[in-house]
Formats: C-alpha cells, structure tokens, sequence
C-alpha cells in the first residue's frame, strides 16, 4: 500500500495507534477505536485513480469506562460487547471475568512488554517450572533489562534460578544461570530469539524477578538460499521509526555464495544528498569496505 491508501488510527495524532493501512479491493473488518476519537487519513498519488470507499462510523459504547467491565485484570472494548483478559500469567476463568494462574509456558512476540515470577510480587511457589520464549521483529535482537530480582542465593545456583539461552529453546548456547539478589546487568541477544527458564526446588523461596523485554536493532544475520525479512525498526507496521536511531546490520553468505537485497518497502526522509535520515549499503563487513550506496526518499 504505497501509492492509494487509507490510515486508521486511534486518537487523533498522526502517530497514535495504527489500527492499519489499507488498499484493494478486499473491505476491512469492524475497526474499533480504543477511545473516543479515530483518525482516518486517505491518501492517492497522480497515477491511477479507483473508486474509493464508503464507510458507516457510528458512536459504540465503552463497555469497559465503568467498573473496567468486571473484568479482574484488562478489559478489551469490542464492537458493541467487551471481552476480558488476563496479565501474563494468568488465564482467564470460565465465568469470564476474573483470572486464574495459568500454565508456565509462555511465547512473548511484542516489540517490548514485562514478564515475571510466577505469584509476583509474593514469593514464587516450590516445585515450579516456567519458560519464557521471547521473539522480536526479524533484524532486531531480542533485550532483557531487569527490574527486581530475589531468587535463592547459591554459590553455583544449583537450587532456584534463572537460565537465559541465545536462541530459541534451552539446546541454544547459555547466556548464564543466575540467582541471589544483585540484579543481572542488561542481556542482549545475537538474534531476535531468547530462551528463559526458572526452576525452584522444593525449600526456600524469594520474591522472584520482575523484568522488562525489548528490542535493539543490528546484528549479525545470515544469508540463505530461501529469502528472510529484515525490517528497520521494531514496530513496523505500526509506527515511523523512532528518532535517533543507528543501526548497523552485517549479512554474511556461506562461501561461494552473494548476498542479494530486494526492498519491498521503502520509506526514508527525503534530502537532495541523503544528508538526515539515510540506508548506506557496504560490499563488506564494516563501513571500511567499498559502499554501494547511501539512499533515503520513497519508491
């Protein structure tokens, strides 16, 4: 959708909530704004012209505004209904509206969000085992930053503790095996998938962890026969990348073999020699190998 197009957003900023962008010929479902006002943006080029569109809005009511909708953890305001949801953690119960713990295995794929202990910020349980699989946007490594953390000190950690694997599943190479109380300094991934694991035993039991995940862009990728994606920033799709940012990727080939690059989407600053927001491609591993070029605009 880069010639004809509608936005739709939530709140009326052209950078608020993108619920999506839009063309052809196939209609939208139901779009639900998140408060009390939505933004829709219609875009066309000079070239060729459709018929357009015709919508119905209408005012529905937030079912969620009073009480949070019953709902013990989230309320979610749906077309003319709303449905409840459960923090990490926890499932939601079968009347409907309050929440249960649920299972201890958990897939996490948002370009940032929270995770924790089971029972935080209680003490964890005895006897219990959970893993966190964390996926971020392809091109981006996957971040840990902790905020709180309390599990039962051990000289090798051989009772409660944390693991964290580079990669996505505990046969990845180990990061480390933590425990105690000394918050573990920020850990970042090669790859945009991170694998953790907890473990308490049977005896003494602390308040957990408490901690953020993320994303940072760059890394080492690599290149095969079959075509990966590769996206600027982490919440493509959703927002314009963020300001400031500075990102270096390196694609490696197995030998004998290139590396070849197809855009599909491109949209950056527009500037006579590239001189603000810009994409430098090297023939090489770093910025010393021959450049093929620096481009920005749209196309």
């Amino acid at each position: 959708c880069k010639y004809d197009y509608v936005e739709v957003r939530s709140e009326l900023a052209s950078d608020s909530k993108l619920h999506g962008k839009f063309c052809g010929s196939e209609k939208p479902e139901v779009i639900t704004s998140y408060g009390n006002n939505m933004r829709l943006e219609f875009k066309s080029d000079n070239t060729v012209s459709k018929k357009g569109f015709k919508v119905h809005y209408f005012s529905d009511k937030d079912e969620c505004s009073k009480d949070n909708g019953g709902c013990q953890h989230e309320c979610i305001n749906t077309f003319g209904s709303y449905m409840c949801q459960c923090r990490n953690g926890f499932m939601l119960h079968e009347n409907g509206h309050d929440c249960k713990e649920a299972g201890c295995e958990h897939k996490l794929s948002g370009a940032e969000g929270t995770m924790s202990s089971p029972n935080w910020p209680d003490k964890y349980p005895s006897r219990k085992e959970c893993t966190w699989d964390i996926s971020a946007t392809p091109g981006h490594r996957v971040k840990v930053t902790f905020n709180e953390f309390e599990i039962e000190q051990h000289q090798e950690c051989a009772y409660d503790h944390l693991e964290m694997y580079d990669g996505p599943n505990s046969k990845s190479p180990i990061i480390g095996r933590f425990c105690g109380s000394k918050k573990p300094d920020p850990v970042v991934a090669s790859t945009n998938k991170m694998f953790l694991r907890f473990y308490s035993d049977a005896s003494v039991q602390r308040r957990g962890f408490q901690a953020k995940h993320s994303t940072e862009c760059g890394g080492l990728l690599k290149a095969e026969v079959q075509a990966k994606e590769l996206y600027s920033h982490a919440q493509f799709g959703d927002n314009n990348y963020p300001g400031q940012a500075d990102c270096e990727w390196v694609i490696v080939a197995e030998d004998g073999y290139g590396v070849e690059l197809i855009f599909q989407i491109f949209e950056i600053e527009e500037e006579a020699d590239c001189g603000y927001d810009y994409m430098e491609i090297y023939d090489g591993y770093d910025s010393t190998a021959p450049r093929l070029g620096r481009f920005c605009g749209s196309g």
